[in-house]
C-alpha cells in the first residue's frame, strides 16, 4: 500500500511544471495553478493586494513565467516574460534592481565588467532560434542605467563544422 501511494504522490509531483503556466486560464485559482505548475521559485506583492508567481527556467532556460493575481487569489494573466517586447520596457534611470527582478524573476548570472562600477544582471532568452543574453546594468545605488541584448555563443562540435 505504501508503494501505491508512493508511486502515486511521484506521479502527480511529476505533472507539475512551470511550462503548465502557458496554459492558466483567467479566473483559475492559487492553488490550481499550483497544481499544475508546482511551487514558484518566488511571489512578490503587486499593488492592489494581488501577488506574482515566479516561475523561471534560468540560469539555463530561456523563459520565465509570471502568473499574476489579484487580492481574492484569482489568476489575471499568465505570460512568457523573457521577450524583446518585455526587456524594451526596462527604464534606464527609473527601474531598480527589485522592478528587475519583480518583473523578470532572478537573473541566470551576476557578472562584472571593468568598464561599469555594479552589477550586470544576465538573463538568458531566445529571439526566435537564436540563443540571447540581455544585460541589466545596475549601479551601487541599485538604479538601472543601461539595458541592451547580446548574442549568446554557443561553442559546440556542431557549431565547428
Amino acid at each position: 500500500m505504501r508503494a501505491l501511494i508512493l508511486a502515486a504522490t511521484v506521479l502527480v509531483a511529476g505533472c507539475a511544471h512551470p511550462w503548465n503556466t502557458a496554459n492558466i486560464a483567467p479566473g483559475s485559482t492559487r492553488e490550481e495553478v499550483i497544481a499544475s505548475s508546482g511551487q514558484p521559485i518566488r511571489v512578490v506583492p503587486l499593488k492592489g493586494g494581488g501577488e506574482r508567481m515566479q516561475y523561471t527556467l534560468q540560469p539555463l532556460g530561456r523563459y520565465a513565467f509570471m502568473v499574476d493575481l489579484d487580492a481574492s487569489g484569482r489568476v489575471v494573466r499568465s505570460r512568457q516574460v523573457l521577450t524583446e517586447l518585455e526587456f524594451q520596457r526596462i527604464e534606464a534611470g527609473r527601474w531598480t534592481r527589485t522592478d528587475v527582478e519583480n518583473e523578470f524573476g532572478p537573473p541566470a548570472m551576476i557578472d562584472h565588467v571593468t568598464s561599469f562600477q555594479g552589477d550586470v544582471m544576465t538573463y538568458r532568452w531566445a529571439m526566435g532560434h537564436d540563443p540571447m543574453f540581455y544585460f541589466v546594468y545596475i549601479d551601487p545605488a541599485g538604479v538601472v542605467r543601461r539595458a541592451h541584448p547580446g548574442m549568446e555563443f554557443i561553442n559546440s562540435p556542431q557549431d565547428r563544422n
